[in-house]
């Protein structure tokens, strides 16, 4: 049994479930700090976050990851417990098996070995590691930035590891995010009987039409980077729950994944202005979770692309798909930052699982990127 897949099961046994996380950055801290690394904890909150670094001259390489996980869900569902990590068939089934402590185990083993070969490599390394990634992410990466732009701390190149593969280990690699914008909206009525109708106001029926607008406008084409920005409702609510009355308010939940094709301020006042053009009487509050970022090029791109192309033997394919990650707080500083990481299809499922293979050749894919920056 591999060294790697013997941290990844160490840090699986822990119940780290946002925003606990159940001593595994003790384990990274213990195998790192005997190797010259200097551990600093920036705790905000509930949220445990661990800057370890090794050197202080430039360049400096970061691996960003989280040792929070989501729940488990329903527990009868999963072929074996959640939280008692197990091997069947070549497969690692348990939460946090791709998303994403097999991530940061390969960090720590690739560093492990890439310090004994290389003691005397230029510039620095570092691990960045939050308990708060998959919860609001309010007190993990996003405070730890301010901590470390404050004192004039900057991160040069920024390795993410998401699970970021598709089809196999490699073969998608995310060098940029959509950006993500939160709508919250109560349109307001006059509630009545549905006998009367002409003395109430359905904020039901006068929704409609806007929200059909919302939903049937082009907010943009995308550009060569990033698809089309998308509008959804994800939560909608209104009525007393009796068939006889008119509700007097109405509660959406919307999102927009964007591009840099557009703005956020740009997206509020054309939302705005559809708002206002139906007549409605509303409340709107936004909450921008992310802009959206892009590495389009760099030393960090074409060293990974090199090292999935060594380790795998074909080169991966940039992309800028699925959520957030806490890249969208690091790219603000400058930093170039890329995403390589396992296999995405069961993140957050029942049954997370991943090859047990690709979970050394993850160490060794991390070991190349940073031979090929830092020697």
């Amino acid at each position: 049994m591999s060294d790697t897949l013997n941290l990844t099961l160490e840090l699986m046994r822990r119940v780290s479930v946002t925003p606990d996380d159940a001593g595994c950055m003790d384990l990274v801290v213990a195998r790192l700090e005997p190797l010259g690394f200097h551990a600093e904890w920036l705790d905000f909150g509930n949220t445990r976050n661990l800057w370890l670094r090794r050197g202080t001259a430039a360049p400096l390489l970061a691996f960003l990851g989280h040792t929070d996980v989501v729940p488990s869900g329903p527990l009868e569902d999963w072929l074996s417990p959640p939280f008692e990590p197990e091997i069947r068939e070549g497969v690692l089934y348990g939460r946090g098996a791709a998303d994403m402590k097999s991530g940061v185990a390969a960090m720590v083993t690739a560093l492990e070995c890439f310090v004994a070969a290389h003691s005397g490599h230029r510039g620095s390394v570092a691990v960045l590691l939050t308990s708060d990634e998959e919860g609001a992410a309010t007190d993990g990466v996003v405070k730890v930035v301010e901590v470390l732009e404050a004192r004039g701390e900057k991160i040069d190149w920024c390795l993410i590891g998401e699970p970021s593969s598709f089809e196999q280990l490699g073969d998608v690699i995310r060098v940029g995010r959509r950006g993500s914008l939160c709508g919250e909206l109560r349109v307001f009525g006059v509630q009545g009987h549905v006998a009367y109708p002409d003395r109430a106001s359905n904020p039901i029926h006068r929704f409609a039409p806007a929200l059909a607008e919302l939903a049937a406008t082009v907010w943009d084409h995308g550009n060569d980077y990033f698809p089309a920005t998308s509008f959804q409702v994800s939560n909608l609510r209104a009525g007393t729950g009796a068939e006889n009355v008119i509700p007097g308010r109405l509660e959406a939940q919307f999102n927009f994944r964007f591009s840099t094709a557009t703005t956020a301020d740009e997206l509020k006042q054309r939302v705005r202005a559809v708002l206002d053009r139906h007549g409605l009487e509303y409340e709107l509050n936004w909450r921008l979770s992310g802009a959206p970022f892009l590495t389009e090029g760099g030393a960090l791109v074409e060293a990974v692309q090199r090292a999935v192309t060594q380790v795998i033997g074909s080169p991966p394919r940039p992309d800028t798909g699925g959520g957030t990650s806490d890249g969208r707080f690091i790219a603000p500083t400058g930093a170039q930052v890329v995403e390589l990481g396992p296999l995405n299809g069961t993140i957050h499922k029942v049954n997370e699982c991943i090859p047990v293979a690709d979970i050394e050749r993850l160490s060794s894919l991390y070991r190349a990127v940073l031979e090929e920056l830092l020697v």
